[in-house]
């Protein structure tokens, strides 16, 4: 059986968007609600770029689910990495733009990412 990093991932993600929530917290509480969001992400699977003919759900009968993507540990891993590398581009670029509030914001949203990397 494949390892679902995902899923643990996700676990351990809610489970600290509660405390953070609890805690009032509102820049962890956002950076944690995106991480799930970028896996949640990385799991939906690719749809075929030409349909030849529009799909029938039956909604009744759960037609519409799709199995999502298992990812393992290096893929979770490379989807944080992607949101820090993302967040460290946009502090260099608000750096140079001298919005040195904002870009030291991005940065402390860094930081609660790299608890993840770990």
């Amino acid at each position: 059986m494949l390892d679902d990093a995902a899923s643990q991932m996700k676990e351990r993600l809610r489970t600290d968007l509660r405390t953070a929530m609890k805690d009032r917290n509102v820049l962890r509480s956002r950076v944690i609600r995106s991480l799930v969001a970028a896996i949640d992400n990385a799991e939906a699977p690719a749809l075929p770029l030409e349909r030849k003919k529009p799909v029938q759900h039956q909604f009744e009968t759960r037609s519409a689910e799709i199995e999502r993507l298992r990812l393992d540990r290096p893929a979770v891993r490379a989807v944080l990495l992607a949101e820090l590398q993302e967040r460290e581009r946009a502090a260099a670029e608000f750096d140079r733009l001298e919005k040195h509030h904002r870009a030291a914001e991005l940065r402390e949203e860094s930081g609660v990412i790299k608890h993840y990397l770990v």
